[in-house]
């Protein structure tokens, strides 16, 4: 069985067309988790109604710690041996569901299965279509500049058997636990990249996702994560990620010039004005 769990906190703008998407995916051997932090707007109403004509659905609804904790609860609720995790306002493209079933058919335990990710705007606008082919720990970390990590969980699946190994989503991390999870995890579980987009993130404006890329804050999360399982790394890559680290740093610089501290600028090149 397939597990799809759906943290959701006031989304009646979302949740009908959540929970109807994953009905059109006509997948048989499926159960869909709705874990909801306890909303006060329509969104109990809506999943209510869709529970009493749907035996897939199941859900709970009470105060949670945030995205992680609900996730965390889900996992506890899942009977399935497969698990995806799709937020309200994403979605999956046709008939992946079934697909992913069959794949994990002969895929040893635990298997990270990854594909392609659409990522739009709030006008519907095609921003990038995200292909992290790159899944190993030494490359997530070397930067997501060089290899880019899975930027949603609705582009992923793996064995609900994998938190066993690694444990459950940081209940302390309210913005970057999917990364979080992600680096742990293709350290312990086969990582299979297809080149096929399977979901869909819309980037709305309002979100704390959102809010988070415009003020900065998700570029000092991510290499804060990134240099923390830098340490997770053989002695041999490290050494090997900190000589490209130079190299790259050098080779900015060779390119952008007037970004070079001008400190330095004075004591190295003793302010040539070429580099000025």
């Amino acid at each position: 069985m397939l597990s799809i769990i759906t943290p959701v906190y006031n989304s009646e703008r979302f949740i009908a067309d959540c929970i109807e998407g994953v009905i059109a995916q006509r997948c048989s051997n499926l159960e869909h988790i709705i874990v909801d932090g306890g909303s006060t707007d329509r969104t109990v109403d809506i999943i209510q109604h869709y529970v009493d004509r749907y035996p897939h659905l199941r859900w709970r609804s009470e105060p949670d710690q945030g995205q992680s904790d609900a996730m965390n609860k889900g996992i506890v609720m899942a009977k399935g041996t497969v698990m995806g995790v799709l937020n309200v306002d994403d979605s999956y493209e046709p008939d992946v569901l079934n697909q992913i079933g069959d794949r994990f058919k002969t895929l040893p335990e635990p298997t990270l299965l990854v594909g392609n990710c659409n990522i739009w705007d709030d006008a519907g606008n095609l921003l990038e279509v995200n292909k992290p082919s790159k899944l190993q720990l030494f490359d997530l970390v070397t930067g997501l500049n060089v290899n880019p990590y899975p930027c949603n969980p609705a582009a992923y699946f793996y064995h609900t058997s994998l938190h066993q190994k690694i444990g459950f989503y940081n209940l302390n991390d309210h913005y970057s636990m999917d990364l979080e999870f992600l680096l742990r995890a293709v350290q312990v579980a086969d990582v299979v990249y297809v080149d096929q987009v399977w979901g869909n993130y819309r980037r709305l404006e309002g979100t704390k996702t959102v809010n988070d890329m415009k003020n900065g804050q998700t570029s000092q999360r991510v290499m804060q994560l990134l240099k923390q399982y830098r340490n997770d790394l053989s002695t041999l890559q490290r050494w090997q990620l900190t000589l490209y680290d130079r190299w790259a740093t050098i080779a900015y610089f060779l390119k952008k010039p007037q970004a070079f501290p001008q400190a330095v600028k004075a004591k190295l090149f003793k302010a040539s004005p070429n580099l000025s």
